[in-house]
């Protein structure tokens, strides 16, 4: 069996032409795996760059919260330090007062008072109450402090994502 020429040109154009069909579809698959790839890695990035920039911002809120739990111990341990050397009788604590009368020498001697009373000083029952204002007034200042570093640090600063709006 012999193949005539239009036969065997058009099993040569059909083959030529799978051929073809088969070339493309490759290509095609190459083409979408490329792409596919392409947008992993801009993917891949991205991720990269968040993690980048959520470590640097925990590092910054953690050197902040370090920063103000010391700068709050070392108030707290001078407050303390205070308070044992005031029971300890080494310092007086001296309140700024004045009296009105203080000039006034009273005539009557069976009058109470005294003409030079010298400084005022808080009262024995009043010392643990001044002492725990002091050590609420640090915590209150260290917790603004801290805060207002946190805000400076993570609300004012919005992270740069490289497309203009």
């Amino acid at each position: 069996m012999t193949l005539s020429p239009i036969r065997l040109l058009l099993v040569v154009l059909l083959a030529g032409l799978s051929g073809w069909l088969v070339f493309d579809q490759v290509l095609q698959q190459r083409n979408t795996a490329r792409s596919e790839r392409d947008a992993a890695q801009n993917e891949a990035a991205g991720l990269r760059e968040a993690a980048r920039i959520n470590g640097e911002r925990l590092a910054t809120a953690a050197a902040n919260d370090t920063k103000n739990t010391q700068e709050l111990s070392d108030a707290l341990k001078n407050n303390q330090d205070l308070r044992r050397a005031v029971d300890d009788r080494d310092q007086r604590l001296r309140i700024k007062a004045s009296c009105p009368a203080a000039g006034h020498v009273p005539t009557d001697p069976s009058a109470g008072g005294l003409a030079d009373g010298g400084t005022a000083e808080l009262s024995a029952d009043a010392r643990p109450d001044y002492f725990t204002l002091l050590d609420q007034l640090a915590l209150s200042k260290q917790m603004i402090l801290g805060l207002q570093a946190h805000v400076r640090s993570f609300c004012t600063t919005q992270p740069t994502t490289g497309t203009a709006p």
